[in-house]
């Protein structure tokens, strides 16, 4: 009777604990909430080990995900797979076997806020095994450094130079690449850099190469608006809350982690903030970028008066190469035809959707991908025991526009 009491008890606890309260079009929510409470677990563990000073909170999640996801390159019957370098930056290269002698080319950066996870994890790998096989092409997945040992530029700076490495003719002979068909290509994190490397190297006029197409998947892509329609709308909703989002951009820019509280009240892009221009600020001008749909009834939040001298003190907070978003139109225009995913109960949706208008405006052609029961990362989570509906439609939905676009 006591053990069936205690197991009543324990199940009790592990229901609330697992159970949230989720928006009524998400998805499969029951496995959502698994999810974010495997995520939450880690999270604070990873807490708790920061404060006790017994590591930093990125190293042990970091170490969690290697032991979980992280897998060795093992070639199959259709895909023969290596580990290499892309201009000295570690990258993972995934050739099918049969098919064209000349293939498609794709460069992809994984996701994790510029601080986690890598291009071996197993959800990585099994993606882009599969973009080998139903596109027959060379795809090769970037493990770029992280935070919180590498913070802007170093990111970005790894992904340009395995760009370039991969644009350059004796890469693209050596993997039997057509140099006209060529995409990059990232999620969340990924997708930032994916953007960033897609608009300097559109402007490249030095370059005999260049990439056919970008294709971002729920990109992060600003840092000055954490009121925008779907950060109200999602800023309590798993796996990517908002306080994280923000504790990742400040780790991200090497910035002091105690600002965050500035960012989540948008004190950083008050009205009195010299650095943030009206230029700047129309770039992400949600209520002219964003449908009607979109908006709803939520309103911008801009304070008058703020925490001075804040991007005197954080400059990349301006800078494109960190925030794609706020690049002039004419860079906008120089970039390829592009494919930008997002999802409904996501806080990074409106950043997807205001680049893809952007883009537009520029000239370049864009097809914009919305889920409206998707949340974030619901792609690359498409092949976990729990695996979601919403993660193959938008994974196949992916696959098969680089199959027609490129």
């Amino acid at each position: 009777m006591r053990l069936r009491l205690a197991g009543a008890v324990l199940l009790s606890a592990a229901a609330y604990y697992v159970y949230l309260p989720l928006p009524s079009g998400v998805c499969e929510p029951w496995k959502l909430m698994l999810l974010d409470a495997l995520f939450r677990s880690f999270m604070k563990a990873s807490d708790v080990a920061h404060a006790l000073g017994m590591c930093h909170r990125v190293h042990l999640l970091n170490k969690v995900v290697s032991w979980v996801e992280v897998v060795e390159a093992r070639s199959c019957s259709t895909v023969h797979v290596t580990d290499t370098q892309l201009g000295g930056v570690p990258t993972r290269v995934f050739q099918p076997k049969n098919g064209k002698k000349l293939k498609r080319g794709v460069l992809y950066f994984h996701g994790g806020g510029w601080a986690l996870g890598s291009g071996r994890m197993r959800s990585y790998d099994h993606l882009c095994r599969k973009m080998a096989e139903d596109l027959d092409a060379v795809i090769m997945s970037v493990d770029y450094r992280l935070a919180p040992e590498a913070v802007f530029p170093d990111q970005y700076h790894d992904a340009l130079a395995a760009s370039r490495a991969f644009l350059s003719a004796e890469v693209l002979q050596r993997y039997s690449v057509d140099p006209e068909r060529v995409c990059v290509s990232g999620d969340s994190a990924g997708g930032n850099l994916a953007a960033g490397v897609a608009q300097e190297l559109g402007s490249d006029e030095t370059l005999k190469v260049k990439f056919k197409a970008q294709a971002l998947i729920y990109p992060v892509l600003q840092a000055l608006d954490f009121y925008t329609p779907s950060y109200q709308q999602n800023q309590a909703v798993p796996i990517l809350y908002r306080p994280i989002m923000a504790r990742f951009w400040l780790q991200y820019l090497g910035a002091d982690p105690s600002m965050e509280p500035i960012l989540l009240a948008n004190n950083h892009s008050s009205l009195d903030q010299l650095g943030v221009s009206a230029t700047t600020r129309s770039k992400l001008n949600w209520t002219s970028l964003l449908p009607a749909e979109r908006r709803k009834n939520f309103q911008p939040v801009f304070k008058d008066t703020g925490s001075p001298d804040v991007v005197a003190k954080v400059p990349a907070l301006m800078d494109v190469r960190a925030a794609p978003l706020l690049a002039e139109q004419g860079t906008l225009g120089r970039t390829p035809k592009a494919y930008v995913m997002t999802c409904e109960f996501d806080v990074l949706r409106d950043d997807g959707l205001m680049y893809a208008r952007r883009l537009q405006d520029a000239g370049v052609a864009v097809t914009s991908d919305h889920y409206e029961d998707g949340f974030h990362g619901c792609m690359v989570f498409a092949y976990l025991p729990m695996m979601s509906n919403v993660g193959w439609r938008s994974m196949n939905n992916y696959i098969h526009w680089l199959d027609r676009n490129l």
